[in-house]
Protein backbone atom coordinates (compact mmCIF):
# COMPACT_ATOMS: atom_id res chain seq x y z
CA UNK A 1 0.00 0.00 0.00
CA UNK A 2 1.21 3.39 -0.56
CA UNK A 3 1.98 6.43 2.22
CA UNK A 4 2.33 9.47 0.46
CA UNK A 5 3.84 11.83 2.10
CA UNK A 6 3.02 15.69 3.38
CA UNK A 7 4.49 17.04 0.10
CA UNK A 8 2.36 15.10 -2.07
CA UNK A 9 -1.34 15.63 0.18
CA UNK A 10 -4.39 16.99 -1.96
CA UNK A 11 -5.15 20.42 -2.06
CA UNK A 12 -8.12 19.54 0.27
CA UNK A 13 -5.62 18.84 2.86
CA UNK A 14 -3.86 22.10 2.33
CA UNK A 15 -6.91 23.85 3.11
CA UNK A 16 -7.79 22.39 6.12
CA UNK A 17 -4.46 23.03 7.39
CA UNK A 18 -5.40 26.39 8.92
CA UNK A 19 -8.04 25.00 10.99
CA UNK A 20 -6.12 22.35 12.78
CA UNK A 21 -3.51 24.63 13.43
CA UNK A 22 -5.95 27.14 14.87
CA UNK A 23 -7.03 23.81 16.83
CA UNK A 24 -3.18 22.75 17.93
CA UNK A 25 -2.74 26.30 19.59
CA UNK A 26 -5.86 27.49 20.88
CA UNK A 27 -8.82 24.54 20.93
CA UNK A 28 -10.88 27.75 19.43
CA UNK A 29 -12.06 26.19 16.12
CA UNK A 30 -15.14 24.19 16.24
CA UNK A 31 -16.66 22.54 13.49
CA UNK A 32 -19.80 20.34 13.93
CA UNK A 33 -20.55 16.70 12.12
CA UNK A 34 -22.66 16.58 9.48
CA UNK A 35 -25.92 15.17 9.88
CA UNK A 36 -27.61 12.53 8.01
CA UNK A 37 -29.57 13.82 5.20
CA UNK A 38 -33.08 12.72 4.23
CA UNK A 39 -33.54 8.90 3.50
CA UNK A 40 -36.06 7.29 2.01
CA UNK A 41 -37.93 3.71 1.90
CA UNK A 42 -35.59 1.57 3.83
CA UNK A 43 -33.24 3.36 6.57
CA UNK A 44 -35.46 5.93 6.70
CA UNK A 45 -36.53 5.28 10.34
CA UNK A 46 -36.34 7.97 13.37
CA UNK A 47 -37.52 5.89 15.89
CA UNK A 48 -36.80 2.71 16.51
CA UNK A 49 -36.78 -0.48 19.08
CA UNK A 50 -38.76 0.05 22.36
CA UNK A 51 -40.47 3.25 21.95
CA UNK A 52 -41.23 3.37 25.72
CA UNK A 53 -45.06 3.63 25.60
CA UNK A 54 -45.45 0.05 25.42
CA UNK A 55 -44.80 -0.32 21.58
CA UNK A 56 -42.06 -1.55 19.35
CA UNK A 57 -41.09 -0.21 15.80
CA UNK A 58 -38.91 -2.23 13.64
CA UNK A 59 -36.21 -3.08 13.48
CA UNK A 60 -35.66 -3.40 16.37
CA UNK A 61 -32.00 -3.73 15.99
CA UNK A 62 -30.96 -1.21 13.16
CA UNK A 63 -27.22 -2.59 12.79
CA UNK A 64 -25.27 -5.76 11.38
CA UNK A 65 -27.00 -9.12 13.69
CA UNK A 66 -27.36 -11.24 10.94
CA UNK A 67 -28.33 -15.20 10.90
CA UNK A 68 -30.16 -14.93 13.90
CA UNK A 69 -31.97 -17.73 15.82
CA UNK A 70 -33.65 -17.23 19.22
CA UNK A 71 -35.23 -19.25 21.99
CA UNK A 72 -36.80 -18.57 25.10
CA UNK A 73 -35.97 -20.49 28.24
CA UNK A 74 -37.96 -19.37 31.38
CA UNK A 75 -39.13 -15.72 31.32
CA UNK A 76 -35.63 -15.29 29.39
CA UNK A 77 -35.02 -15.10 25.89
CA UNK A 78 -31.51 -15.38 24.36
CA UNK A 79 -30.32 -15.40 20.97
CA UNK A 80 -27.25 -15.87 18.30
CA UNK A 81 -25.68 -13.76 15.71
CA UNK A 82 -23.13 -15.07 12.89
CA UNK A 83 -19.87 -13.28 13.34
CA UNK A 84 -17.75 -14.55 10.33
CA UNK A 85 -13.78 -13.64 10.84
CA UNK A 86 -14.42 -11.85 14.07
CA UNK A 87 -13.15 -12.80 17.36
CA UNK A 88 -14.73 -13.85 19.46
CA UNK A 89 -17.20 -15.88 17.07
CA UNK A 90 -20.77 -16.16 17.71
CA UNK A 91 -22.23 -13.43 19.85
CA UNK A 92 -25.05 -14.38 22.21
CA UNK A 93 -27.45 -11.71 23.34
CA UNK A 94 -30.14 -11.99 25.91
CA UNK A 95 -32.93 -10.11 26.51
CA UNK A 96 -36.34 -10.23 28.51
CA UNK A 97 -38.83 -8.81 25.96
CA UNK A 98 -37.15 -9.48 22.36
CA UNK A 99 -37.14 -5.86 21.88
CA UNK A 100 -34.15 -4.77 24.05
CA UNK A 101 -31.21 -6.64 23.78
CA UNK A 102 -27.26 -6.92 25.19
CA UNK A 103 -24.77 -9.28 23.99
CA UNK A 104 -23.79 -10.95 27.15
CA UNK A 105 -21.14 -13.04 25.49
CA UNK A 106 -19.25 -14.89 22.32
CA UNK A 107 -19.62 -18.86 21.76
CA UNK A 108 -15.86 -19.26 20.62
CA UNK A 109 -12.77 -17.81 22.14
CA UNK A 110 -10.32 -18.92 19.67
CA UNK A 111 -11.06 -19.14 15.63
CA UNK A 112 -8.01 -21.10 15.46
CA UNK A 113 -10.31 -24.10 16.65
CA UNK A 114 -12.15 -23.87 13.15
CA UNK A 115 -8.87 -23.12 10.95
CA UNK A 116 -5.55 -21.28 10.76
CA UNK A 117 -6.70 -18.91 7.68
CA UNK A 118 -9.09 -16.95 10.44
CA UNK A 119 -5.71 -16.34 12.77
CA UNK A 120 -3.83 -12.76 12.32
CA UNK A 121 -1.07 -14.57 10.81
CA UNK A 122 -3.42 -15.02 7.83
CA UNK A 123 -6.49 -13.29 7.95
CA UNK A 124 -8.26 -14.84 5.18
CA UNK A 125 -11.89 -15.96 5.64
CA UNK A 126 -13.11 -12.87 4.74
CA UNK A 127 -16.86 -13.41 3.93
CA UNK A 128 -16.27 -16.79 5.52
CA UNK A 129 -15.87 -17.92 8.51
CA UNK A 130 -18.72 -18.37 11.18
CA UNK A 131 -21.81 -18.61 9.29
CA UNK A 132 -25.50 -18.97 10.55
CA UNK A 133 -26.22 -21.59 13.70
CA UNK A 134 -28.50 -22.55 16.25
CA UNK A 135 -29.11 -22.19 19.70
CA UNK A 136 -31.09 -24.65 21.92
CA UNK A 137 -31.48 -25.57 25.79
CA UNK A 138 -31.47 -28.85 26.10
CA UNK A 139 -30.68 -31.09 29.26
CA UNK A 140 -30.23 -28.19 31.31
CA UNK A 141 -27.77 -26.92 29.01
CA UNK A 142 -27.40 -24.52 26.09
CA UNK A 143 -26.30 -25.78 22.80
CA UNK A 144 -24.66 -23.80 19.81
CA UNK A 145 -24.50 -25.84 16.14
CA UNK A 146 -23.30 -23.78 13.24
CA UNK A 147 -21.35 -24.06 10.06
CA UNK A 148 -18.32 -22.16 7.99
CA UNK A 149 -18.56 -23.29 4.48
CA UNK A 150 -14.58 -24.56 4.49
CA UNK A 151 -14.80 -26.41 7.63
CA UNK A 152 -17.71 -27.79 8.37
CA UNK A 153 -20.37 -27.92 11.19
CA UNK A 154 -19.40 -27.63 14.57
CA UNK A 155 -20.62 -27.42 18.34
CA UNK A 156 -20.32 -26.34 21.74
CA UNK A 157 -22.42 -25.64 25.01
CA UNK A 158 -22.50 -24.45 28.13
CA UNK A 159 -24.38 -23.96 31.19
CA UNK A 160 -25.30 -20.66 30.72
CA UNK A 161 -25.64 -18.77 27.71
CA UNK A 162 -22.87 -16.21 29.43
CA UNK A 163 -19.95 -18.43 28.99
CA UNK A 164 -17.95 -20.82 29.24
CA UNK A 165 -18.72 -22.57 26.21
CA UNK A 166 -16.75 -25.95 26.05
CA UNK A 167 -14.13 -25.83 22.85
CA UNK A 168 -15.58 -26.66 19.78
CA UNK A 169 -16.54 -30.10 18.38
CA UNK A 170 -16.56 -31.29 14.57
CA UNK A 171 -19.78 -32.64 14.00
CA UNK A 172 -19.17 -32.63 10.13
CA UNK A 173 -15.30 -32.33 8.85
CA UNK A 174 -16.49 -31.24 5.16
CA UNK A 175 -16.94 -28.30 3.12
CA UNK A 176 -19.49 -26.97 1.35
CA UNK A 177 -22.66 -26.96 3.96
CA UNK A 178 -24.35 -24.14 5.47
CA UNK A 179 -26.85 -23.33 8.41
CA UNK A 180 -27.58 -26.55 10.59
CA UNK A 181 -29.67 -27.04 13.17
CA UNK A 182 -30.13 -29.60 16.24
CA UNK A 183 -33.56 -30.87 17.21
CA UNK A 184 -34.22 -33.04 20.27
CA UNK A 185 -37.35 -35.42 20.41
CA UNK A 186 -39.53 -35.75 23.40
CA UNK A 187 -37.67 -39.12 24.01
CA UNK A 188 -34.10 -37.27 23.90
CA UNK A 189 -33.50 -38.54 20.63
CA UNK A 190 -31.03 -35.66 18.88
CA UNK A 191 -31.07 -35.16 15.27
CA UNK A 192 -29.14 -32.32 13.26
CA UNK A 193 -30.86 -30.80 9.94
CA UNK A 194 -28.50 -29.03 7.44
CA UNK A 195 -27.85 -27.41 4.27
CA UNK A 196 -25.56 -28.80 1.32
CA UNK A 197 -25.38 -25.98 -0.27
CA UNK A 198 -22.30 -26.87 -2.62
CA UNK A 199 -24.78 -29.44 -4.23
CA UNK A 200 -27.57 -27.99 -5.20
CA UNK A 201 -28.72 -26.46 -1.73
CA UNK A 202 -30.01 -29.77 -0.51
CA UNK A 203 -31.30 -30.35 3.01
CA UNK A 204 -30.32 -32.97 4.69
CA UNK A 205 -31.00 -34.69 7.70
CA UNK A 206 -29.12 -37.13 10.13
CA UNK A 207 -29.55 -38.99 13.68
CA UNK A 208 -27.01 -37.52 16.29
CA UNK A 209 -24.99 -39.75 18.76
CA UNK A 210 -25.64 -39.91 21.74
CA UNK A 211 -22.36 -37.57 22.69
CA UNK A 212 -24.25 -34.85 20.61
CA UNK A 213 -21.12 -34.26 18.53
CA UNK A 214 -21.07 -36.57 15.96
CA UNK A 215 -23.33 -37.86 13.60
CA UNK A 216 -24.52 -41.46 13.44
CA UNK A 217 -23.37 -43.39 10.25
CA UNK A 218 -26.15 -44.58 8.13
CA UNK A 219 -28.75 -41.89 9.00
CA UNK A 220 -28.08 -39.56 6.03
CA UNK A 221 -31.70 -38.60 4.30
CA UNK A 222 -32.22 -35.54 2.15
CA UNK A 223 -35.79 -34.24 3.08
CA UNK A 224 -36.14 -31.52 0.39
CA UNK A 225 -33.88 -29.08 -2.07
CA UNK A 226 -34.96 -26.16 -4.20
CA UNK A 227 -33.43 -22.76 -5.58
CA UNK A 228 -30.77 -21.91 -2.57
CA UNK A 229 -33.14 -23.93 -0.12
CA UNK A 230 -31.10 -23.30 3.56
CA UNK A 231 -31.63 -21.90 7.09
CA UNK A 232 -33.33 -24.73 7.99
CA UNK A 233 -35.25 -25.51 11.67
CA UNK A 234 -36.79 -28.36 13.25
CA UNK A 235 -39.83 -27.43 15.61
CA UNK A 236 -42.50 -29.60 17.48
CA UNK A 237 -45.75 -28.00 18.20
CA UNK A 238 -48.71 -29.98 19.48
CA UNK A 239 -47.08 -33.23 18.75
CA UNK A 240 -46.94 -32.30 15.09
CA UNK A 241 -43.16 -32.17 13.14
CA UNK A 242 -42.17 -28.68 11.61
CA UNK A 243 -39.40 -28.20 9.31
CA UNK A 244 -39.38 -24.25 8.85
CA UNK A 245 -36.57 -22.72 6.05
CA UNK A 246 -36.15 -20.49 3.28
CA UNK A 247 -35.94 -20.59 -0.35
CA UNK A 248 -35.88 -17.90 -3.46
CA UNK A 249 -39.42 -17.62 -5.99
CA UNK A 250 -40.01 -15.34 -7.81
CA UNK A 251 -40.54 -12.40 -5.13
CA UNK A 252 -37.14 -12.89 -3.82
CA UNK A 253 -35.87 -14.90 -0.85
CA UNK A 254 -38.85 -16.68 1.53
CA UNK A 255 -39.83 -18.75 4.69
CA UNK A 256 -41.55 -21.53 3.78
CA UNK A 257 -42.49 -24.80 6.39
CA UNK A 258 -43.53 -28.56 5.81
CA UNK A 259 -45.50 -30.43 8.16
CA UNK A 260 -44.95 -34.11 9.11
CA UNK A 261 -46.42 -36.60 11.46
CA UNK A 262 -43.33 -37.84 12.22
CA UNK A 263 -39.49 -36.62 12.38
CA UNK A 264 -39.05 -38.73 9.17
CA UNK A 265 -42.21 -37.70 7.04
CA UNK A 266 -44.35 -37.97 5.42
CA UNK A 267 -43.90 -34.63 4.72
CA UNK A 268 -46.95 -32.06 3.23
CA UNK A 269 -46.38 -29.90 0.89
CA UNK A 270 -44.69 -26.24 1.43
CA UNK A 271 -46.63 -23.51 2.94
CA UNK A 272 -45.81 -19.92 1.78
CA UNK A 273 -45.28 -18.03 5.81
CA UNK A 274 -44.89 -14.95 4.68
CA UNK A 275 -44.63 -12.61 0.99
CA UNK A 276 -41.22 -11.71 -0.68
CA UNK A 277 -40.25 -8.04 0.60
CA UNK A 278 -37.38 -6.65 -1.40
CA UNK A 279 -38.53 -2.88 0.04
CA UNK A 280 -38.07 -4.51 3.34
CA UNK A 281 -34.64 -6.07 2.62
CA UNK A 282 -36.19 -9.56 2.49
CA UNK A 283 -36.74 -10.88 6.36
CA UNK A 284 -36.26 -14.36 6.14
CA UNK A 285 -34.01 -16.23 8.90
CA UNK A 286 -34.78 -16.41 12.79
CA UNK A 287 -36.46 -17.94 15.59
CA UNK A 288 -39.96 -19.05 16.32
CA UNK A 289 -40.34 -18.14 19.77
CA UNK A 290 -43.63 -18.20 22.19
CA UNK A 291 -43.83 -15.64 24.82
CA UNK A 292 -45.01 -16.26 28.45
CA UNK A 293 -48.44 -14.74 27.80
CA UNK A 294 -49.17 -17.49 24.68
CA UNK A 295 -48.19 -15.28 21.47
CA UNK A 296 -45.78 -16.19 19.11
CA UNK A 297 -43.06 -13.73 17.70
CA UNK A 298 -40.16 -14.52 15.22
CA UNK A 299 -36.87 -12.97 15.60
CA UNK A 300 -35.36 -12.29 12.11
CA UNK A 301 -32.69 -10.54 10.23
CA UNK A 302 -33.44 -8.85 7.00
CA UNK A 303 -31.37 -10.62 4.61
CA UNK A 304 -30.62 -7.87 1.86
CA UNK A 305 -28.17 -6.18 3.50
CA UNK A 306 -26.46 -2.57 3.25
CA UNK A 307 -24.14 -0.41 4.60
CA UNK A 308 -25.50 -1.34 8.22
CA UNK A 309 -25.23 -5.20 7.26
CA UNK A 310 -28.33 -7.19 8.25
CA UNK A 311 -30.54 -5.27 10.85
CA UNK A 312 -33.05 -7.80 12.82
CA UNK A 313 -36.84 -7.45 13.33
CA UNK A 314 -39.60 -8.63 15.55
CA UNK A 315 -43.13 -9.98 13.89
CA UNK A 316 -46.30 -11.13 15.39
CA UNK A 317 -47.13 -14.84 14.39
CA UNK A 318 -50.47 -16.10 13.79
CA UNK A 319 -51.64 -19.80 13.98
CA UNK A 320 -54.07 -20.33 10.62
CA UNK A 321 -54.67 -23.93 9.98
CA UNK A 322 -51.67 -25.54 12.23
CA UNK A 323 -48.97 -22.75 10.18
CA UNK A 324 -47.48 -19.99 12.03
CA UNK A 325 -48.07 -17.22 9.50
CA UNK A 326 -45.81 -14.53 10.06
CA UNK A 327 -46.77 -11.25 10.00
CA UNK A 328 -50.25 -9.87 8.96
CA UNK A 329 -51.91 -12.08 7.44
CA UNK A 330 -53.33 -11.09 4.05
CA UNK A 331 -56.41 -12.38 2.22
CA UNK A 332 -54.54 -14.96 0.85
CA UNK A 333 -53.23 -16.15 4.56
CA UNK A 334 -50.13 -15.29 3.64
CA UNK A 335 -47.93 -12.58 6.09
CA UNK A 336 -47.02 -9.33 5.04
CA UNK A 337 -44.01 -6.61 6.88
CA UNK A 338 -45.35 -5.21 10.20
CA UNK A 339 -43.25 -2.01 11.38
CA UNK A 340 -44.89 -1.24 14.23
CA UNK A 341 -46.57 -3.05 17.45
CA UNK A 342 -46.91 -3.93 21.13
CA UNK A 343 -44.11 -4.88 23.55
CA UNK A 344 -44.23 -8.81 24.22
CA UNK A 345 -43.64 -8.03 27.57
CA UNK A 346 -43.72 -5.22 30.51
CA UNK A 347 -41.73 -2.01 29.66
CA UNK A 348 -38.40 -2.79 30.75
CA UNK A 349 -34.94 -0.80 30.47
CA UNK A 350 -34.14 0.30 27.15
CA UNK A 351 -31.08 -1.63 25.99
CA UNK A 352 -29.13 -1.87 22.76
CA UNK A 353 -26.69 -4.71 22.21
CA UNK A 354 -23.62 -1.80 21.24
CA UNK A 355 -22.83 1.31 21.94
CA UNK A 356 -22.07 3.13 25.97
CA UNK A 357 -18.66 3.92 27.62
CA UNK A 358 -16.12 1.91 27.97
CA UNK A 359 -13.40 2.90 30.03
CA UNK A 360 -11.59 -0.41 30.11
CA UNK A 361 -11.20 -0.82 33.90
CA UNK A 362 -13.02 -4.51 33.83
CA UNK A 363 -10.77 -7.15 33.77
CA UNK A 364 -11.40 -8.70 30.17
CA UNK A 365 -12.89 -6.33 27.28
CA UNK A 366 -16.81 -6.26 27.32
CA UNK A 367 -18.55 -8.64 24.83
CA UNK A 368 -19.64 -5.32 22.77
CA UNK A 369 -16.15 -6.18 21.38
CA UNK A 370 -14.71 -8.34 18.01
CA UNK A 371 -11.22 -8.47 17.03
CA UNK A 372 -10.76 -8.45 12.98
CA UNK A 373 -9.61 -12.06 13.15
CA UNK A 374 -8.18 -14.21 15.91
CA UNK A 375 -6.05 -11.20 17.96
CA UNK A 376 -1.81 -11.70 18.34
CA UNK A 377 -1.78 -13.14 22.08
CA UNK A 378 0.55 -10.72 24.03
CA UNK A 379 -0.24 -7.39 21.96
CA UNK A 380 -2.96 -6.40 23.28
CA UNK A 381 -3.57 -5.92 27.30
CA UNK A 382 -5.84 -3.98 30.33
CA UNK A 383 -3.59 -4.99 32.84
CA UNK A 384 -0.33 -2.93 31.39
CA UNK A 385 -1.87 0.01 32.54
CA UNK A 386 -5.25 -0.08 34.48
CA UNK A 387 -8.17 1.75 33.25
CA UNK A 388 -6.42 1.09 29.78
CA UNK A 389 -6.60 -0.58 26.85
CA UNK A 390 -3.06 -1.22 25.41
CA UNK A 391 -2.61 -2.03 21.66
CA UNK A 392 0.94 -2.47 20.94
CA UNK A 393 2.16 -2.31 16.31
CA UNK A 394 3.82 -4.80 14.40
CA UNK A 395 3.77 -4.99 10.94
CA UNK A 396 0.38 -6.44 9.02
CA UNK A 397 0.48 -8.88 6.28
CA UNK A 398 0.35 -6.14 3.86
CA UNK A 399 1.94 -2.87 4.49
CA UNK A 400 -0.80 -0.09 5.72
CA UNK A 401 -3.83 -2.72 3.96
CA UNK A 402 -6.09 -2.36 7.37
CA UNK A 403 -7.52 -5.63 6.22
CA UNK A 404 -4.33 -7.09 6.61
CA UNK A 405 -3.56 -5.46 10.03
CA UNK A 406 -3.29 -7.66 13.29
CA UNK A 407 -4.87 -5.12 16.15
CA UNK A 408 -7.96 -4.34 14.52
CA UNK A 409 -10.38 -3.66 17.35
CA UNK A 410 -14.17 -2.94 15.94
CA UNK A 411 -18.24 -2.43 16.83
CA UNK A 412 -20.69 -3.03 14.85
CA UNK A 413 -22.24 0.34 12.90
CA UNK A 414 -25.57 1.37 13.87
CA UNK A 415 -27.97 2.91 11.33
CA UNK A 416 -29.48 5.55 13.74
CA UNK A 417 -30.30 9.16 13.62
CA UNK A 418 -26.88 11.08 15.05
CA UNK A 419 -24.44 8.06 16.37
CA UNK A 420 -20.78 9.07 17.35
CA UNK A 421 -17.86 6.61 18.28
CA UNK A 422 -15.08 8.88 20.22
CA UNK A 423 -11.79 7.60 21.74
CA UNK A 424 -9.54 8.80 23.46
CA UNK A 425 -5.68 8.05 22.97
CA UNK A 426 -2.24 8.45 24.99
CA UNK A 427 0.26 8.48 22.16
CA UNK A 428 3.41 8.74 24.79
CA UNK A 429 4.50 5.19 23.54
CA UNK A 430 4.76 5.98 19.78
CA UNK A 431 7.79 4.25 18.12
CA UNK A 432 8.89 5.36 14.83
CA UNK A 433 6.94 4.23 12.15
CA UNK A 434 3.75 3.01 14.06
CA UNK A 435 0.44 4.08 13.26
CA UNK A 436 -2.37 4.51 15.33
CA UNK A 437 -6.12 5.46 14.73
CA UNK A 438 -9.83 5.41 13.98
CA UNK A 439 -10.83 3.37 11.13
CA UNK A 440 -14.15 2.05 9.21
CA UNK A 441 -13.79 -0.90 6.83
CA UNK A 442 -15.96 -3.54 5.15
CA UNK A 443 -14.31 -5.85 2.44
CA UNK A 444 -15.47 -7.92 -0.29
CA UNK A 445 -15.46 -11.80 -0.63
CA UNK A 446 -13.36 -14.67 -2.15
CA UNK A 447 -11.27 -11.67 -4.11
CA UNK A 448 -7.18 -11.13 -3.09
CA UNK A 449 -8.64 -9.12 -0.03
CA UNK A 450 -7.32 -5.20 -0.75
CA UNK A 451 -8.30 -2.36 0.92
CA UNK A 452 -11.52 -1.65 -0.39
CA UNK A 453 -13.61 0.85 1.09
CA UNK A 454 -11.57 1.32 4.09
CA UNK A 455 -10.82 4.85 5.71
CA UNK A 456 -9.01 6.04 8.97
CA UNK A 457 -7.62 8.97 10.32
CA UNK A 458 -4.73 9.14 13.17
CA UNK A 459 -1.74 9.63 13.63
CA UNK A 460 2.05 8.50 12.63
CA UNK A 461 4.96 8.48 14.14
CA UNK A 462 7.82 9.65 11.85
CA UNK A 463 11.91 10.61 12.98
CA UNK A 464 10.63 10.99 16.48
CA UNK A 465 7.58 13.57 15.52
CA UNK A 466 4.10 13.00 15.63
CA UNK A 467 1.61 13.55 12.61
CA UNK A 468 -2.17 13.64 11.87
CA UNK A 469 -2.23 10.87 8.97
CA UNK A 470 -5.58 10.03 7.29
CA UNK A 471 -6.05 7.06 4.67
CA UNK A 472 -8.56 5.96 2.30
CA UNK A 473 -8.39 2.17 0.43
CA UNK A 474 -5.01 2.35 1.99
CA UNK A 475 -3.41 4.81 0.44
CA UNK A 476 -2.52 7.35 3.86
CA UNK A 477 -1.91 10.83 3.74
CA UNK A 478 0.54 12.39 6.34
CA UNK A 479 -1.01 16.10 7.81
CA UNK A 480 0.41 18.67 10.13
CA UNK A 481 2.54 17.61 13.11
CA UNK A 482 0.67 16.73 16.64
CA UNK A 483 2.76 17.91 19.67
CA UNK A 484 0.10 16.70 21.81
CA UNK A 485 0.36 13.07 23.80
CA UNK A 486 -3.31 13.18 23.75
CA UNK A 487 -5.87 13.21 21.08
CA UNK A 488 -9.71 12.44 20.89
CA UNK A 489 -10.74 10.96 17.44
CA UNK A 490 -14.35 10.95 16.44
CA UNK A 491 -16.55 9.22 13.49
CA UNK A 492 -20.07 10.64 13.17
CA UNK A 493 -22.70 9.40 10.81
CA UNK A 494 -26.52 9.50 9.86
CA UNK A 495 -29.33 7.90 8.44
CA UNK A 496 -27.53 8.63 5.20
CA UNK A 497 -24.54 6.42 5.69
CA UNK A 498 -21.84 8.97 5.19
CA UNK A 499 -19.32 9.25 7.87
CA UNK A 500 -17.15 12.37 8.97
CA UNK A 501 -13.98 11.26 10.77
CA UNK A 502 -12.78 14.03 13.37
CA UNK A 503 -9.82 15.09 15.81
CA UNK A 504 -10.04 17.34 19.00
CA UNK A 505 -7.01 18.24 20.90
CA UNK A 506 -9.53 18.60 24.42
CA UNK A 507 -12.36 16.02 23.54
CA UNK A 508 -14.51 19.29 23.20
CA UNK A 509 -14.16 21.19 20.05
CA UNK A 510 -13.47 18.43 17.08
CA UNK A 511 -11.95 19.27 13.25
CA UNK A 512 -12.99 17.28 10.31
CA UNK A 513 -10.07 15.18 8.87
CA UNK A 514 -12.68 13.01 6.10
CA UNK A 515 -15.81 13.68 5.56
CA UNK A 516 -18.45 12.47 3.48
CA UNK A 517 -16.81 8.80 3.90
CA UNK A 518 -19.37 6.93 2.59
CA UNK A 519 -20.17 3.65 4.68
CA UNK A 520 -20.02 0.46 2.68
CA UNK A 521 -21.56 -3.12 2.48
CA UNK A 522 -19.12 -6.38 1.60
CA UNK A 523 -18.48 -9.69 2.43
CA UNK A 524 -21.76 -10.38 3.82
CA UNK A 525 -21.15 -7.41 6.27
CA UNK A 526 -22.15 -4.48 6.99
CA UNK A 527 -19.31 -1.08 7.85
CA UNK A 528 -17.31 -1.72 11.34
CA UNK A 529 -15.70 1.25 13.33
CA UNK A 530 -13.10 0.57 15.44
CA UNK A 531 -9.65 1.13 16.59
CA UNK A 532 -5.96 -0.22 14.86
CA UNK A 533 -2.39 0.11 15.14
CA UNK A 534 0.42 -1.22 13.09
CA UNK A 535 4.07 -0.60 12.41
CA UNK A 536 5.54 -1.51 9.43
CA UNK A 537 8.86 -1.50 10.24
CA UNK A 538 8.78 -3.66 13.18
CA UNK A 539 7.12 -4.91 16.41
CA UNK A 540 7.40 -1.80 18.85
CA UNK A 541 5.39 1.02 19.96
CA UNK A 542 2.06 0.97 21.68
CA UNK A 543 -0.74 3.00 22.21
CA UNK A 544 -3.23 3.71 25.21
CA UNK A 545 -6.99 3.73 24.72
CA UNK A 546 -8.35 5.71 27.53
CA UNK A 547 -11.79 5.76 26.80
CA UNK A 548 -14.35 4.97 23.79
CA UNK A 549 -17.87 6.49 23.87
CA UNK A 550 -20.29 5.46 21.41
CA UNK A 551 -23.40 7.29 21.33
CA UNK A 552 -25.87 5.74 19.63
CA UNK A 553 -28.75 8.23 18.84
CA UNK A 554 -27.14 11.39 20.14
CA UNK A 555 -29.08 12.39 22.91
CA UNK A 556 -25.51 13.08 24.94
CA UNK A 557 -24.63 15.79 22.65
Amino acid sequence: MSIQRAANRPDPFRRRAAALAALFAAAAVATAPSRAAEAVAWGAWTQWGDLGNGRYRNPVLPADYSDLDAIRVGDDYYAISSTFQFSPGMAVLHSRDLVNWETVGHAVSDLTQMSPELDWRRMNRYGRGIWAGTIRHHAGRFWIYFGTPDEGYFMTSAAQAEGPWTPLKRVLPEAGWDDCAPFWDDDGKGYLVGTHFSDDYKIHLWELGADNASLVPGTDEVIYQSKGSEASKLYKFNGTYYHFFSEVQADGRVMMMRRAPSIHGPWSDKRQLMRGDTAAMEPNQGGIVQGPDGNWYFFTHHGSGDWAGRAASLLPVHWIDGWPVIGQPDTAGIGTMVWEGRMPAAPSTRRFPQGGNDDFNAAALAPVWEWNYQPRAGKWSLAARPGHLRLHAFPGLDGGNLLKVGNVLTQRVVRARDPAFVARLDLAGMADGQHAGLAHFTAQPWAANPAASSASAGVVMVEGRRYLEVSRDGTYTRLQPWPHDLIWLRSAWGLDGKATLAVSADGKRFVPLLSDVALTWGAYRGSRVGLFTFNPDGERGYVDVDKVTYDIDGAAR
